[in-house]
């Protein structure tokens, strides 16, 4: 007995997305965890999961990653252009650290927040609110950067007058040598950025879908809104916004190069986002699971070896 024998006539049906097969979901999640990284026909061959003991190494691998490529980008004289993302965020600390150590200046980052909560409107809190991904990202990464910050106008966030220009800014820096990283994190229904996996049912093939670059007022999923009442609201539901403006496919899948982070435990056994990771890594590209084309990417994946699983229930 499980949710496959019991979907029939249940509440989950109409609630999860449509175009999830259930029987492949469970079978993405059924295999042992030194199973994760075996490679899949779909990868890119330069695309590499990279597995992480807790989250304090984590957090110190995934922003030595953005740091080096941020020295890397300085090295050889180019700009460098960053979708970033508010969540995971113990990363920048340690971004943040490693640049100050090289003493590596950012003047030369261009920085593209992916998504901001809004109303239905695209409306956005206002930049100082506490819930507010710009203020979480100036506190985070710009703030303590200091004079080796990003300057102010090279810094782009997810509001109504800013992201309909995303696209043909990042153009317009590729256009001078300029390679595109998305940094990100794999959301409980396998968003990348606030891209639902609903909004698949919207277009009539995967090529439309994939030329989508952004959304205001996106109509975020139930389970998006309790993820985050969960991982950024203490619980408080009733605080989280119902819509966001995003990023989608058209920018996120133009990356030159991928970060990618999962690190959903919560200790004592429990966690949230084992699933989604191995959606992501072993269901195939499909616009119904968005994170499932980030494999297709050249980069890396660093995941909390915790989430491999094996996802079963414990007897304690």
């Amino acid at each position: 007995m499980n949710l496959l024998t019991t979907f029939a006539g249940s509440m989950m049906e109409g609630f999860l997305p449509a175009g999830w097969d259930l029987a492949k979901i469970d079978a993405c999640c059924s295999h042992p965890a030194k199973a994760i990284t075996e490679r899949q026909p779909w990868w890119n061959p330069k695309f590499e999961p990279i597995p992480c003991r807790d989250v304090a190494d984590f957090d110190v691998m995934m922003g030595h990653e953005i740091a080096a490529t941020i020295r890397d980008s300085r090295d050889r004289g180019k700009p460098a252009a960053f979708i970033l993302p508010v969540g995971p965020m113990g990363m920048y600390r340690w971004a943040v650290y490693f640049l100050k150590e090289w003493k590596v200046s950012c003047d030369h980052v261009f920085g593209f927040n992916m998504d901001e909560w809004s109303d239905k409107d695209g409306r956005t809190l206002a930049s100082n609110d506490p819930g507010a991904f710009q203020n979480a990202m100036e506190g985070a990464f710009y703030g303590p950067l200091g004079a080796q910050t990003v300057p102010t106008n090279q810094r782009w966030f997810a509001t109504p007058d800013s992201l309909p220009h995303y696209a043909d800014r990042i153009g317009e820096l590729k256009a001078k040598g300029a390679e595109l990283t998305v940094v990100f994190g794999i959301g409980r229904v396998c968003h990348i950025a606030f891209w639902e996996p609903h909004f698949a049912g919207e277009y009539s093939s995967v090529e439309e879908w994939k030329a989508a670059t952004h959304r205001l007022g996106a109509r975020l999923h139930p389970l998006t809104i309790e993820q985050n009442a969960i991982t950024s609201f203490k619980s408080r539901t009733t605080l989280v916004p119902a819509f966001a403006n995003t990023i989608g496919p058209g920018l996120f899948l133009q990356a030159d190069r991928i970060i990618g982070g999962a690190e959903g435990v919560f200790g004592r056994g429990m966690q949230w986002q084992g699933a989604s990771l191995w959606m992501t890594l072993r269901y195939g590209p499909d616009p119904w699971i968005p994170s499932t084309f980030m494999p297709t990417l050249p980069g890396r994946l660093f995941y909390h070896e915790e989430l491999a699983g094996p996802l079963q229930p414990e007897m304690n």
